[in-house]
């Protein structure tokens, strides 16, 4: 068989058995580097046919500007524009390569460029920076080789503008140039574990690595404050990857880490039960809202980038009546997304004929932020909310309407309206896709049922003995689940867990009779919060 492939194998492979001969026979006969070359050469479009139709959905500008119509035809003589796709770190890891593809134009040494986040709105002076290109580099697997320039079409990456990126972000010489779309992951990082150094005089040494890995992994998130310094990845086996890089290969510093630590959500279930008001510290100004929540398709839209809500105001008007029923009035009052002003919470003004509403709508809408960042159950991110202005009642001086009383009241506000709507809590699922002989599945069930999972889907696979198995398990019952059922299944079940959506825990989680109250409890513990529930007299003021 070797001699009609044209394959050579050494006397030593020869002297191989069962699988190992086998790859090493596929290894020469169909490499796989070889096999994936040629499939992108033979069955991918070149960037001149596919920008044609991808600049469609990538670009964010107007198709009729000069960046687009550059993307369109990848025109080497046309703006620069290219897309930074991740941050490669260098040898030492004192600088990071960044890493992209270019759409239009060439990437030169020395040619100034405007890098722009993915929040940057074209016009505005916020998240874009200015900085020259040192070297540009062609990435040969291991090896670099600076190179004068590169034509739109390739991939390449830039020296020494690392500075001011974080991930992914758009870069340009063309003033006028709009962003180029981020890239979505179909995993989340949800599982999260605080460290901490063994010798507190580690403790920059560490930040500052941390802040590096998050810079090389799209999908490591960290978060930093005075109490505790937090890491979030995929998942347990993402996070012990992480966490081994971390310490023993770039940093030598002893940790010590905390249990995995799964974040989980806030919502509310039905419209709030009554009026909520508050007064403002002088007693001058009044401010009535109710809470709702929303349409759980609305709320796929707005994650899915549906609905944008950098879009013109009378275009998502249009999507909210014909698609969700809104009200015409309604639909044209939307104030402001949250969380990261595009997240899945509304503010809405139901308000008629007010004076001096819009001076404070600053402070309403940092008073929406702040309350939708920290739901009053536990201090978690809120999904899922819509919070209606009914009216205000305010001082004619303007100095007894600032910020200063205005802010705090309104964020006591939100609160409230999330008591008075039946808050819930809700987390994270994961989809674990199993694939184990037929002889194995006692094991896998046993492992199951001592966790919260349901099975949606049990096949076979063609022409062999195996099972292909398909679950939901929440997050908070993955930790150790790898380990545990290949210890059940002799090493015969191979689990794969991805993040696949949020579930709600229907029990009321600030009833301390209720199942959902020790879960609860020991967030806000964790937190360093109050132990017993909050009341709502603490954040509603009396008629």
């Amino acid at each position: 068989m070797t001699k009609k492939l044209w394959i050579t194998l050494s006397s030593d492979d020869m002297g191989l058995e069962g699988k190992k001969i086998v790859r090493k026979i596929m290894q020469q006969w169909i490499n796989a580097s070889d096999a994936l070359i040629e499939m992108i050469v033979l069955h991918l479009p070149s960037p001149r046919v596919a920008q044609k139709y991808r600049t469609l959905y990538l670009y964010e500008g107007p198709m009729d500007d000069e960046c687009a119509k550059g993307m369109m035809d990848c025109d080497p003589n046309g703006p620069f524009m290219m897309f930074v796709s991740k941050m490669i770190p260098s040898s030492d890891w004192s600088r990071f390569y960044a890493f992209g593809r270019v759409f239009s134009g060439k990437a030169e040494t020395s040619k100034k460029v405007k890098i722009m986040w993915p929040n940057y709105k074209l016009g505005k002076q916020e998240d874009v920076y200015e900085k020259n290109i040192q070297r540009v580099v062609l990435m040969m697997w291991r090896k670099t080789e600076d190179v004068i320039d590169v034509p739109c079409g390739n991939t390449c990456a830039l020296v020494w503008i690392d500075g001011c990126l974080v991930k992914q972000w758009t870069v340009s010489d063309n003033a006028n140039a709009s962003i180029i779309r981020s890239m979505k992951y179909s995993v989340s990082p949800v599982v999260r574990i605080a460290i901490s150094p063994k010798n507190p005089a580690d403790l920059p040494k560490l930040i500052e690595w941390m802040k590096k890995m998050a810079k090389s992994d799209p999908l490591v998130q960290i978060f930093t404050s005075e109490t505790e310094n937090i890491i979030a990845g995929c998942g347990e086996l993402h996070l012990e990857i992480c966490l081994n890089d971390l310490c023993n290969e770039y940093t030598n510093v002893e940790i010590i880490k905390s249990d995995p630590v799964v974040p989980y959500k806030e919502t509310i279930t039905q419209k709030s039960d009554q009026t909520c008001m508050t007064k403002s510290a002088n007693k001058h100004n009044r401010l009535y809202l109710e809470a709702e929540p929303l349409n759980e398709d609305l709320v796929l839209a707005i994650e899915n980038g549906d609905l944008k809500p950098d879009e013109d105001i009378k275009k998502i008007s249009r999507v909210l009546q014909d698609k969700y029923n809104w009200d015409q009035h309604e639909s044209k009052k939307v104030w402001a997304f949250w969380p990261e002003s595009s997240g899945p919470n509304l503010l809405v003004d139901w308000t008629k004929a007010v004076q001096y509403l819009n001076e404070i709508r600053d402070s309403l809408e940092s008073a929406f932020q702040w309350a939708t960042k920290e739901g009053i159950v536990a201090e978690e991110q809120v999904r899922w909310c819509r919070f209606n202005i009914l009216d205000v009642e305010l001082h004619a001086d303007a100095i007894h309407r600032g910020a200063n009383q205005i802010v705090q009241p309104a964020r006591r506000l939100y609160l409230g309206a999330q008591m008075t709507a039946q808050p819930r809590l809700v987390e994270p699922i994961f989809l674990v896709d199993i694939a184990c002989p037929q002889d194995s599945m006692g094991g896998v069930y046993q492992c199951f049922n001592q966790r919260r999972w349901v099975v949606f889907q049990e096949e076979s696979v063609p022409w062999t003995p195996m099972l292909n198995i398909k679950a939901y398990l929440p997050v908070s019952e993955s930790f150790w689940f790898t380990a545990h059922l290949r210890s059940l299944t002799s090493g015969q079940a191979f689990p794969q867990c991805m993040f696949d959506h949020w579930e709600m825990i229907n029990d009321d989680p600030l009833d301390v009779k209720s199942r959902a109250w020790p879960l609860t409890l020991n967030i806000r513990k964790r937190k360093g919060m109050k132990q017993e529930p909050p009341k709502l007299e603490d954040y509603l003021d009396k008629k």
